[in-house]
């Protein structure tokens, strides 16, 4: 999994906290994180409909959806892509020992292993949604720290 996963997740979760647009460059220095690399991250949530752009002098990122309805899974496949982190190559059909190609109906033990886990992952991060991310942001960190952030994405540089 990309770290761009981990930068898109929080910026999804900050999201929450304001009513207006922000800017790709105030989130990436809320998270002093690189704002090209951030917006690359932003334009694939946007292509996911995650978020929309919106253009002009107070223009910036919103959600498109409420917090509950946007998985983790959601985010990761918006940044990464819907594949699986499993690919099977056939390997078992390789080599002095090769199993023959007609003799390969059924994927193998690793092949149905990865497949299973890759299953039981997803179905982890669709159970989890931003929502849920910002409930437990409040519990880590105290029931004003995601009106702290609204307060300073909202306020311009001094």
């Amino acid at each position: 999994m990309s770290g761009g996963v981990e930068w898109a997740l929080h910026c999804c979760v900050v999201l929450t906290s304001v009513d207006e647009p922000v800017p790709a460059t105030r989130l990436a220095e809320l998270h002093d994180v690189s704002a090209s690399y951030l917006a690359k991250q932003l334009q694939a949530l946007s292509r996911a409909g995650l978020v929309r752009s919106v253009q002009g002098k107070a223009g910036g990122y919103v959600l498109t959806r409420e917090p509950d309805s946007i998985t983790v899974l959601d985010v990761v496949e918006a940044v990464d892509g819907p594949g699986h982190a499993f690919v099977c190559t056939e390997i078992r059909q390789r080599g002095p020992l090769a199993t023959p190609a007609e003799s390969c109906t059924v994927p193998c033990a690793i092949t149905r292993a990865m497949n299973g886990a890759d299953a039981a992952w997803r179905a982890s991060l669709r159970a989890v949604s931003i929502a849920d991310l910002v409930q437990s942001v409040g519990s880590d960190y105290g029931p004003g720290a995601m009106a702290g952030i609204g307060t300073w994405l909202t306020t311009p540089d001094a």
